[in-house]
């Protein structure tokens, strides 16, 4: 496995790292490639964000534009974008405390989303109580 398809994957990076960077590789602002797919910015802002996913019409029209697979965009798996040498960063130690960041990120997410459960099934006990 290259340091690049390392830097992608499924551990070190989540689909809205992954669509950032085919996005970017690409070429394209994300402005245009809202206009391209026929969504406003802020879908694009939130899916690299990782605050909504989009349905699977767009993605594969995500996958058609940025000239990935949809496994990749999905799991970091397959054919991703084609990135120049020099912007992968050289020192492996950066690159693992970026990965390590972004796992940490994803943990907090799904952290989020569990807290937001509990406190749903907490109000839920408390007024069955009241």
């Amino acid at each position: 496995m290259t340091e690049h398809s390392k830097w992608f994957s499924e551990e070190a990076a989540t689909f809205g790292d992954r669509l950032a960077g085919a996005r970017e590789a690409a070429g394209l602002s994300q402005e245009t490639l809202a206009a391209k797919i026929g969504v406003k910015l802020a879908v694009i802002t939130a899916w690299e964000n990782d605050l909504k996913e989009p349905r699977a019409n767009r993605l594969q029209m995500l996958s058609g534009l940025l000239g990935v697979s949809l496994s990749w965009l999905l799991t970091g798996q397959g054919e991703g974008p084609d990135v120049p040498d020099d912007a992968i960063p050289m020192a492996t130690d950066l690159t693992d405390l970026l990965a390590e960041m972004r796992v940490l990120r994803t943990e907090m997410v799904q952290s989020g989303e569990k807290l937001g459960q509990l406190e749903k099934r907490l109000r839920t006990a408390l007024k069955e109580q009241a």
